[in-house]
């Protein structure tokens, strides 16, 4: 099992409980909603979608959620400020689960923290994101919007290494813990198949050191596979949704971008099964789980 040096950090953004140890503490599954090109978006520009479907799909996550134990967020994606401002007004009304404040662009994530500040969402809700290079401005923009927390990537471009994004999140950490951002929930950074490795040596690293809640979206490497459609055949998609995010979570992520919220009927029963496996030898050791774990409702 997982030996970290550091004490583990679980942090409470809207009533989920983000962090701790692989096994204890359930995973937190993160669906994206209104990403570039989804069916039910109509019009990416003016924010306008199909409120049924959308209503539809989140609650379908919501009933993942219930039955196997598995906390749940929500990505909102928006491309312009006014798509932003339509998505983060209906989700808000609809759902209490924490949301992930997505976005191109700073302009356009300012326009969602605009509505937050001004809907008193501030304890749900997650920036996303920061990497390095980011802007004084903009870590004083969250500070300013009364958000406390934010996904920090960790994006080297000069090593592409697990060591190399650790210390990307170490210099990371020094300029956000300046301005107020308490909760961070480190990214370490998938970009294709061979980087999953990378990132989720990461994971471990980044936990035995910093003992902060770690995660990714390793659905980024399905995206890229270009073989995967063409020599694997349509249906072979569904399978690797399920097998990466299983190994995200089988590797020590506290929380996973699974994707598509489209796609939660497929990641959370994988989850909640490394979930429940994991935990069996923490009781076994001595440590205690409530009945609300997937241990216990999956069976």
């Amino acid at each position: 099992m997982f030996q970290m040096k550091a004490e583990q950090k679980i942090f409470d953004i809207g009533g989920v409980k983000v962090g701790g140890v692989p096994g204890k503490d359930p995973t937190v599954l993160i669906g994206t909603i209104f990403y570039k090109r989804e069916p039910l978006v109509q019009d990416e520009k003016k924010g306008l979608f199909d409120k049924e479907e959308a209503e539809k799909w989140i609650r379908r996550q919501e009933e993942l959620s219930d039955v196997t134990g598995i906390p749940c967020m929500l990505d909102v994606e928006g491309s312009t400020a006014q798509s932003m401002e339509r998505y983060i007004d209906f989700v808000a009304g609809i759902t209490d689960v924490p949301l992930l404040l997505g976005g191109p662009t700073p302009e356009v994530r300012e326009a969602g923290l605009k509505l937050v500040e001004e809907g008193g969402l501030e304890d749900r809700v997650v920036y996303n994101s920061l990497m390095p290079g980011c802007s004084e401005d903009e870590m004083e923009m969250i500070k300013s919007s009364g958000v406390d927390s934010a996904v920090l990537l960790a994006y080297n471009v000069v090593d592409l290494t697990a060591k190399g994004r650790l210390e990307a999140l170490v210099e990371l950490l020094k300029s956000t813990e300046k301005h107020g951002i308490g909760k961070p929930l480190l990214d370490t950074f998938v970009m294709d198949v061979p980087s999953l490795g990378i990132a989720f040596q990461a994971f471990r690293d980044a936990k035995s050191s910093l003992g902060l809640p770690v995660g990714c979206g390793p659905h980024n490497a399905i995206g890229l596979w270009k073989g995967l459609k063409k020599k694997m055949g349509l249906k072979s998609r569904r399978s690797m949704v399920a097998s990466v995010n299983a190994f995200a979570a089988a590797s020590g992520a506290d929380w996973i971008l699974y994707g598509p919220i489209e796609s939660a009927g497929v990641a959370f029963p994988a989850v909640a099964m490394v979930d429940a496996a994991y935990a069996f030898p923490r009781i076994q050791a001595g440590a205690r789980i409530g009945r609300d774990h997937p241990l216990f409702r999956i069976a």
